[in-house]
């Protein structure tokens, strides 16, 4: 028997070229599916990708938006091709596989499940409270930055803790912009942070966290770079979770908009990366 009959073809691509077709895209166009079991994604998962185990898979078919590329991964490669073929045998058009899976990905990955930071994001934020929020967590990353500035001696070390914190600034300045756009205020950028208060860093973990979790070399340049990478990673897949589960459009949009500066993020640590290795 030829089990190869019962399923639709369905298009696979490697992890890198799945990875520039997501870098060339916004958040908005395309879904990201991880077919492995609940324990594999709490473990590590690419950022920003949707869990949906192969044997619920034809049971939360509503779940994915048929209008848009659907790319599927697993750990190797073999379930998620399995799945890419099963939706296209339900009417998917456009369905990839990530052939090698998480395994062949290479890039930075999130943890936790999928409730992990939620409670910052639960939802039912208006587009002001969301604003908020997002604007506490790039200060916290901010802070993490200046604060551990002062704890490294090689002056080259000082400068790149400076530099990440600078890009945190400006993105909390984009933020903040937004804020005054969307709720006609005319607040104070002082009396806005005095309101801004969570004991976080992007991503839902705490820096303590953060720093047993990679136990990065302070006096590296690349493990300072690789854990702000992780942390960018992780704090993309947060907004990028909260965004599909919020009620307000717009806020959903502005979740969004800041998963893709997230991204963006990442391609600048990456580049950066690349000057140190």
């Amino acid at each position: 028997m030829r089990w190869k009959q019962f399923f639709t073809p369905a298009k696979s691509i490697s992890a890198e070229e799945a990875r520039t077709f997501m870098v060339e895209r916004s958040q908005d166009e395309f879904s990201l599916i991880d077919v492995r079991q609940p324990k594999e994604y709490d473990a590590s998962h690419i950022p920003g990708s949707k869990l949906i185990p192969i044997a619920d898979l034809d049971k939360r078919l509503e779940e994915i938006d048929p209008s848009k590329p659907a790319l599927v991964y697993c750990a190797v490669g073999g379930r998620s091709r399995v799945a890419a073929q099963m939706l296209s045998g339900k009417g998917f058009d456009n369905v990839i596989n990530i052939k090698g899976g998480i395994k062949a990905w290479g890039g930075h990955l999130a943890v936790g499940s999928e409730e992990l930071g939620l409670e910052l994001l639960t939802g039912n934020e208006s587009i002001e409270e969301t604003l908020v929020a997002a604007y506490s967590l790039e200060s916290g990353l901010r802070d993490f930055y200046l604060s551990m500035n002062e704890k490294v001696r090689q002056d080259d070390i000082k400068k790149l803790f400076q530099k990440l914190a600078q890009i945190e600034t400006l993105h909390q300045d984009r933020i903040f912009d937004e804020y005054l756009q969307v709720s006609g205020s005319q607040v104070s950028r002082e009396d806005f942070e005095n309101g801004v208060v969570v004991n976080a860093v992007e991503g839902g973990l705490t820096t303590d966290e953060y720093i047993q979790m990679f136990k990065p070399d302070w006096e590296s340049a690349v493990d300072i770079i690789s854990l702000a990478m992780s942390i960018e990673a992780q704090a993309l897949d947060l907004y990028t979770r909260a965004s599909e589960r919020s009620n307000d459009p717009r806020s959903t949009e502005a979740l969004k908009k800041i998963a893709d500066e997230e991204r963006a993020h990442l391609e600048q640590l990456g580049k950066l990366l690349d000057e140190r290795i």
